[in-house]
């Protein structure tokens, strides 16, 4: 197979390219240093990592630290380990073919299958849409004492804050999420050194232990890998790794871009990473032993000003800090949601529409049961936390669906030709996504049986 038969194989047959407005519209130095070209290449991997650092990974993290302390501290190094692999075959994918994960799945299945998997990714986008809705809401109230209700219903107008963002040019939106990660990476790991977490209960955290495969901390413990590995940030990284423009007959700049892609998306996972971590750590020193009714934003918001849990780190200022990047976070987690809400509508059933009415009509689905579950429950943090939990698992039980046509795309050497994956690389892949879907049916049983045991 030729260079240009294997970088054409997935022939675009008169579809668009993968977000045409922005593809190939950055450009990159030619023979430039290793520190130069980074520079250039960086920016996707920000706004991957971004999703990664939602209030989905705040909850499960700092309830996770809450409830079994440093117990689940593997499963968020896990993650990110499997999220650096899945993200770097993602990448690969749309730089060699071309195409997004949503075109290459259409172009090499068949249309119900395809139809399948546009509704499973649909409803994985909205999954992170209502973390999104529920972290703003919760921001907005402990900034403003609004209604969570009223918070809710605020959300969906940050539809007109992605308008205005998208003016700005893609490489000015790269920047403004790259200082959001450091910034939230500043905050934690200030509060975190001042938490004084123990040192060996963090290196105890590090290994697996058997503990995590007991119902309800595997339940958690899914809801951690559901946060983290996003089934609709590979569908992203798959479009957004073709901003750069390259030529794609020169083997060598086809490797290069390969190359220096896989360092951004990588450095930039390993901060999200070591955010989720510092989240879980700090949910440990400050909440377990007490953390039993924990609602999680509201009572870390508090305890951040209260000398009797917070002690010597205890300040107002900490706590609107936390509150403001928890907003921060939600807003921008929007970006992706939303460019990944146009990949797959276009990539699987080739459909168009505004991007400011994909984003209304995404968070106006989102906001719903958020509505509901406020009306039902009180409009209680607590009532909250959980949906907010429970949206997260879903999204560990959809990420099969997603990671299995991409871990097959990538390790085929009759689509990738030269570029398929390492022997090791699939192997470990294939081992990730199996083992993910067993605990997945795991649960499945354990939650049935539960079900049966109350009637």
């Amino acid at each position: 197979m030729t260079k240009e038969e294997t970088q054409n194989k997935f022939a675009l047959d008169g579809d668009a390219a993968s977000l045409e407005e922005v593809n190939g519209s950055v450009e990159v130095p030619k023979n430039a240093g290793f520190w130069r070209t980074l520079f250039a290449f960086s920016g996707p991997g920000a706004l991957v990592a971004v999703g990664y650092m939602d209030p989905g990974n705040w909850i499960t993290s700092i309830v996770g630290g809450a409830q079994y302390r440093y117990l689940l501290l593997s499963v968020v190094i896990i993650s990110g380990i499997i999220a650096m692999i899945m993200q770097y075959m993602a990448a690969k994918l749309g730089i060699v073919t071309r195409m997004d994960l949503a075109q290459a799945i259409r172009h090499r299945t068949n249309k119900p299958i395809g139809f399948v998997l546009w509704i499973m990714t649909e409803l994985a986008i909205m999954a992170t849409d209502i973390a999104e809705v529920i972290g703003g809401a919760i921001a907005l109230n402990l900034l403003f004492g609004l209604p969570l209700v009223v918070g809710v219903m605020l959300t969906v107008l940050d539809v007109f804050l992605l308008l205005l963002l998208t003016k700005l040019g893609f490489r000015k939106i790269e920047t403004i999420v790259i200082t959001l990660i450091l910034s939230i990476l500043g905050i934690f790991l200030y509060l975190v050194i001042l938490s004084k977490p123990s040192i060996a209960g963090i290196a105890g955290g590090i290994l697996p232990r058997p503990e995590i495969f007991h119902h309800d901390q595997l339940l958690l413990a899914l809801g951690i890998i559901g946060a983290t590995v996003m089934p609709h940030n590979l569908y992203l990284h798959s479009s957004i790794a073709q901003t750069r423009a390259i030529n794609h007959e020169d083997p060598a700049e086809v490797r290069n871009a390969l190359r220096f892609t896989t360092w951004d998306s990588n450095i930039q996972l390993i901060g999200a990473t070591f955010i989720n971590a510092l989240l879980l750590i700090l949910g440990a020193a400050l909440f377990f032993g007490h953390g039993d009714q924990l609602q999680a934003f509201g009572d870390l918001y508090r305890a951040l000003s209260d000398n009797n849990i917070a002690k010597g780190i205890a300040s107002p200022v900490l706590s609107t800090l936390f509150a403001i990047a928890l907003l921060a976070s939600g807003q921008n987690a929007t970006i992706t949601g939303t460019l990944t809400g146009q990949i797959v509508m276009e990539g699987f059933i080739h459909l168009k529409i505004p991007m400011w009415a994909r984003r209304l009509i995404t968070r106006v689905i989102a906001v719903v049961p958020v509505i509901i579950a406020a009306i039902v429950w009180g409009g209680t943090e607590g009532a909250m936390d959980n949906l907010l939990v429970y949206s997260q698992v879903f999204l560990s039980i959809a990420l099969p669906f997603t990671m299995i046509p991409l871990i097959w795309f990538t390790g085929s050497k009759k689509v990738m030709g030269e570029y398929a994956n390492p022997l090791w690389i699939s192997i470990i892949a294939w081992i990730s996504a199996i083992g993910l879907t067993i605990l997945n049916f795991q649960l499945v049983i354990n939650i049935v049986q539960q079900l049966i045991r109350l009637f």
